[in-house]
């Protein structure tokens, strides 16, 4: 979207603001798609933790993809955005065998990554498909807080388990229909991602009557110019040969399941702020934004970078700032970022702030959430209200004493 464009929604719906350009969506969709064209059959399960309203998840039904979910809440999610519930998988990590429980009478895939809750749920429900959640023991990913496939992760059942998981399978009698993965986010290395499904084949190898093999995600997109990305083409001509070899062993043709997240959506979303004020120190020129990291946490939360322009004077003099907001503790957004020259009023865009961005919104200093606006075939749709005092009050029990 143009700088134009981005600073007329915000005159239009104000400020904080997160926008949504669904054309990139869409683009990236079936980029990946068909990156992975040699393969008879594959589905992309969006993850809806990284951006989870209800009209973004509308859009991916409409390109006809999947959900991958986390929770309960985003099951229903899904559900009442028009997804089947074939075409929705849940991925908990810790949860109650209850909540298993409650999305498998939604009827949506369940999959399990743990040997103490595989075992009760096959003595319960064997009559139930269930995928199994393996740890490859990989490392991968652009920060240890991303990084879920490596030894010390609380995440998927270990290679070395696989003999207690044929174990529990043949005591129990339940029916195993996939085998997943998930190694981390910021994927750059394709020979340690292609690594990691050399381990998924020879354990799905060891399973009869599979019907998918989901390898996860972790895709890593641009952030800035000239950065490095999951060469996505490259990765979809190794692992498509090297999968259809494999159903063609197996001597079945079975699903090859991605749950993109970051990659489908980042880049499609900017996140405008307005500048409050600007202030130089003896060392710094700061620009303080009307928002802080109860909007949009990751750089103080993993060190991410979000390039920042100044769509207000896009072709100005650059000069060096340190974007920080507003909440009442360190707060910074990016420093000494070269940035076309601030004033006061001027609007700041944030951008790849689609994935993790609004999904990991809070009120915290009792702050409202902001608005969000999706932009889909040209035109503009305010797709969540901007908090209000009410909302801050909703849920508390105002008592007297």
């Amino acid at each position: 979207m143009t700088s134009e464009a981005l600073v007329a929604l915000s005159q239009k719906y104000g400020s904080p603001l997160y926008i949504y350009d669904t054309e990139k969506i869409t683009s990236q969709y079936n980029r990946l798609i068909n990156a992975f064209s040699k393969v008879k059959s594959i589905k992309l399960n969006y993850a809806t933790k990284a951006l989870s309203n209800i009209n973004i998840l509308k859009v991916f039904n409409q390109l006809k993809a999947g959900l991958d979910t986390v929770s309960i809440q985003e099951v229903q999610l899904g559900l009442a955005a028009g997804f089947s519930p074939q075409d929705i998988i849940f991925t908990p990590n810790g949860v109650s065998l209850e909540e298993i429980e409650e999305a498998a009478k939604l009827d949506v895939q369940i999959n399990i990554d743990n040997l103490s809750i595989l075992e009760l749920f096959g003595q319960k429900h064997p009559e139930t498909p269930v995928c199994i959640r393996i740890n490859p023991h990989v490392m991968a990913g652009g920060n240890s807080k991303i990084s879920v496939g490596h030894i010390d992760s609380k995440f998927g059942i270990s290679i070395y388990q696989v003999p207690h998981i044929k174990r529990v399978v043949e005591n129990t009698g339940m029916h195993i229909n996939g085998i997943h993965m998930h190694t981390g986010s910021d994927i750059l290395d394709i020979d340690t991602f292609i690594r990691a499904t050399e381990i998924l084949f020879d354990v799905a190898a060891q399973f009869d009557n599979l019907d998918f093999i989901d390898f996860g995600s972790g895709f890593k997109v641009p952030y800035k110019e000239g950065d490095i990305s999951t060469d996505i083409e490259q990765l979809g001509k190794q692992l498509s040969k090297r999968f259809n070899q494999f159903c063609k062993d197996y001597g079945k043709d079975l699903t090859l399941m991605f749950e993109p997240g970051k990659f489908l959506v980042s880049e499609a979303g900017f996140f405008l702020a307005k500048v409050n004020v600007i202030k130089q120190t003896t060392s710094t020129v700061f620009a303080g934004v009307d928002s802080g990291f109860n909007h949009l946490v990751r750089p103080m939360m993993y060190d991410s970078y979000h390039h920042i322009t100044n769509i207000s004077q896009p072709k100005g003099r650059e000069r060096y700032y340190s974007v920080v907001g507003y909440i009442c503790e360190t707060d910074t957004f990016g420093s000494n970022r070269r940035i076309s020259e601030i004033t006061e009023g001027d609007v700041l865009c944030f951008h790849n702030a689609g994935a993790y961005c609004f999904s990991m919104t809070s009120n915290y200093n009792s702050r409202y959430k902001p608005a969000e606006v999706m932009v889909h075939n040209g035109v503009d749709y305010l797709i969540r209200q901007r908090d209000t005092f009410e909302d801050i009050l909703r849920n508390q029990e105002n008592i007297s004493f």
